[in-house]
């Protein structure tokens, strides 16, 4: 479908005319259905403007039709894009605000959401969202008092999209399983999720509660003590949340480097081969050795299910036969009751 372009008009705003070029290199076959458009990061760069400049000439093109945010893929050129309007009309002067007496709090935390999406969490600033909605600059605070508190509304309502059936598996391994692949599938929508917080920080969030809730139930009635119940849910949710952390770093890099995975490690075959040849690791030139053929693919969500069934194994020795063992000390480790200590 033929898409109508102009030459940017210098008397229109920034975001406009960024608008514009990349409009026109859509119309010109530069970037093509499923190719990623330039990044709100990389056209502050190009561009020299805010973010949220950034953020309003993608909103542009996204009510246009022109392009799509897919999470994780970022803002992309749409699979059958719109005509376009030959000309957009300059917005209202600086200063006056656009219509915003729709504006909810629900609004801005899933514009807010769609971006962190797309962008990743650092792209994430109330201008940004104001503009992604078309309203002024400060409209979003008569709602949220600011970033770090919608950023607390927006993971609730992440973690509020993972719902369990009324009716339960059978047995608290089929619970805690169903637990752990609701969470990564919550988590793999909203990659950011998993750097909000350390665990020894747990967010108090009522949607995140649902899910330990569903946990705790998995685990009650199984005569474990509190802290056994607990770490075994701490153990569970650090292993989801640990691979999950993964897929916005990955994210970050390839933003930072302008590198893919695959062409990422292609860079590192020089370092690869003197590793391997300097006979030094055996072992581990015999692993990788064994896929110089057709290579080795890590895929997170194969390596989560890979994962996750022996940490269940090792989970069901506690939960079905007693307490955990503690295992023998290694050479040279420490003894608290060696000191002196009572451990309790």
């Amino acid at each position: 479908m033929a898409v109508e372009t102009d030459a940017p008009d210098p008397s229109d705003p920034p975001y406009l005319r960024i608008a514009a070029e990349i409009r026109r290199r859509i119309a010109e076959g530069e970037l093509a259905p499923g190719d990623r458009v330039p990044s709100t990061r990389q056209i502050s760069r190009e561009w020299g403007v805010a973010l949220a400049t950034a953020t309003k000439a993608l909103t542009t093109l996204g009510r246009e039709g022109l392009v799509e945010a897919r999470p994780r893929a970022g803002t992309v050129v749409a699979a059958a894009p719109a005509p376009v309007p030959p000309k957009r009309r300059a917005p209202a002067a600086r200063g006056t605000a656009l219509p915003d007496h729709e504006l909810t709090r629900d609004r801005i935390v899933r514009a807010a959401i769609e971006i962190a999406d797309a962008e990743g969490l650092a792209a994430l600033t109330m201008r940004g969202v104001a503009a992604r909605l078309g309203v002024a600059a400060m409209s979003p605070y008569r709602y949220v008092t600011g970033k770090d508190d919608l950023v607390l509304l927006m993971a609730d309502a992440a973690f509020g999209e993972g719902a369990y059936p009324a009716k339960t598996p059978a047995g608290w391994r089929a619970r805690l399983e169903l637990g752990a692949h609701t969470l990564w599938a919550v988590f793999r929508s909203h990659p950011w999720l998993a750097q909000l917080s350390p665990l020894t920080r747990p967010l108090m969030l009522p949607n995140l509660m649902v899910h330990a809730e569903w946990a705790f139930s998995a685990l009650d009635g199984h005569c474990l003590d509190p802290k056994t119940t607990l770490d075994l849910h701490i153990l569970l949710y650090s292993y989801i949340q640990g691979l999950a952390v993964n897929l916005e770093q990955e994210a970050h890099a390839e933003a930072a480097t302008g590198l893919t995975e695959e062409q990422w490690m292609d860079r590192q075959a020089p370092a690869m081969h003197a590793i391997v040849t300097s006979a030094r690791y055996p072992v581990f030139t015999k692993v990788v050795g064994a896929f110089k053929k057709n290579g080795y693919d890590l895929r997170l969500d194969e390596l989560f299910a890979f994962g996750l069934e022996p940490l269940l194994d090792g989970m069901a020795a506690i939960v079905e036969g007693g307490p955990p063992r503690r295992g023998p000390r290694l050479q040279g480790q420490d003894d608290p009751l060696a000191r002196g200590g009572s451990g309790g």
